[in-house]
């Protein structure tokens, strides 16, 4: 008589089967992704399939906790894991406990996803980029305490810069752990805030050595950091997520401490042809002003006051000539006209009364009698200088001309003293 199995009899019975055969427990799928959902439990579900058939999978949190890169459908794998039944489904299902990339390892798929999500992110853009200083006092260094890395930048630095303080904040840069140490040694240095520049990176390695900066936490703390951030990592055709996150990417942690500062040598070079030209530029900018004060002086001594005045004062002298020689030809045509007046007055007299002749006789003497030439033929004479005549010695300095009239001629003479004298 045939045995009669209930469904869940029947489901154990198969996954028993199933977990006894040896070559189901621990075997190699090669397949495409399909129907992939990560559950919030951790777990995740997928069904492999190829050209002609499809099965089941799943992976559970504990062993999904070692992927590298995330599943996506439509990406070709190799899973390894056991064949097994799910007894209340009936469903036969392989339980993956490790897959890779099929054609590419984990670790480029991981990069190139990490890779594609921070760009559409933007955390590549130029415009993130912080300006590195050209002469920064303060240098921090996010490596690892030992190595050839941080003492080739120590000992370049103190080469090329010796002014600047280089302070080592140690972490952990290979294995487990290391993404964790460096976003704590980055932070640390942002929360002291004393660097102005921060060189984080390690020696070469293989892929897997210098995975940590191609980490998503390392990734973001470098983007976030608010100091700038020159990458120094593994030789330079190591390319991580952190060289394209950073200010600025070095080829090598040696290349690293040359961008990070200047070569003092030439920096004394710079600043010598700098004195140079400052002192050429000064001695040009003297010289002009000295022109240029020059030329004004110039301008100004011909406008000068005290020169209007000398040719005032000259053109006054040339007056008082003018007027010095004027003078007694004035007198003389007066004394003509005079003489005549009296010779006319004495021809009309025989017209006129004996009274009005005696008046005219008189008026005749007082104007002869009070005529400067009168006093002047009786041995006195008249000077006159710049300020007319003269009554007061006082008012005259020596060397100043005077013009001496006498009764008969004139004598033109210059002062060499003079005496204080009472009238």
């Amino acid at each position: 008589m045939s045995t009669v199995y209930t469904v869940s009899q029947l489901n154990n019975e198969i996954k028993d089967l199933l977990d006894a055969v040896p070559g189901y427990r621990n075997l190699f799928v090669q397949g495409e992704i399909s129907n992939y959902k990560a559950h919030s439990s951790g777990h995740h579900y997928l069904t492999l399939k190829d050209e002609s058939a499809a099965v089941g999978a799943v992976m559970f949190r504990s062993d999904a906790a070692r992927l590298k890169f995330r599943l996506e459908n439509g990406m070709k794998v190799i899973a390894r894991g056991r064949v097994s039944s799910f007894p209340r489904t009936g469903q036969v299902q392989l339980y993956i406990s490790e897959i890779v990339p099929d054609g590419a390892g984990a670790l480029n798929v991981a990069f190139e996803q990490l890779k594609r999500k921070l760009a559409d992110e933007g955390l590549f853009d130029e415009a993130f980029k912080k300006p590195i200083p050209n002469f920064p006092r303060s240098i921090a260094l996010v490596t690892s305490q030992t190595g050839a890395a941080v003492r080739d930048m120590i000992r370049i630095l103190g080469r090329r810069w010796p002014l600047a303080k280089v302070t080592l904040y140690p972490a952990q840069v290979q294995g487990q752990g290391a993404a964790e140490s460096l976003c704590r040694a980055l932070a640390l240095t942002n929360a002291i805030g004393d660097a102005d520049v921060i060189l984080c990176g390690r020696g070469g390695g293989s892929m897997e050595d210098l995975w940590a900066f191609n980490e998503e936490p390392v990734a973001r703390a470098i983007f976030s950091s608010e100091i700038p951030v020159i990458s120094a990592v593994g030789h330079e055709p190591d390319v991580t997520i952190a060289d394209y996150v950073a200010d600025l990417r070095a080829p090598t942690p040696s290349g690293a401490a040359e961008l990070a500062a200047p070569e003092q040598g030439e920096c004394r070079l710079a600043l010598r042809q700098m004195d140079a030209r400052l002192h050429m530029a000064a001695q040009r900018q003297v010289r002009a002003v000295k022109t240029r004060f020059e030329t004004l002086y110039e301008r100004l001594a011909l406008r000068t006051p005290a020169r209007y005045i000398d040719e005032k004062r000259l053109l006054l002298d040339q007056v008082s000539e003018r007027l010095y020689v004027a003078m007694p030809k004035r007198l003389d045509s007066k004394r003509q006209s005079l003489q005549m007046a009296v010779q006319r007055l004495f021809s009309a007299g025989q017209t006129v009364t004996a009274m009005r002749r005696l008046r005219y006789a008189k008026a005749v003497a007082t104007l002869d009698a009070i005529s400067p030439l009168k006093v002047l033929s009786r041995g006195y004479a008249v000077a006159t200088g710049r300020q007319g005549v003269i009554t007061d010695a006082a008012t005259l300095r020596t060397d100043d001309m005077l013009r001496v009239q006498f009764a008969k001629g004139t004598a033109h003479c210059r002062v060499t003293d003079t005496e204080k004298g009472e009238c």
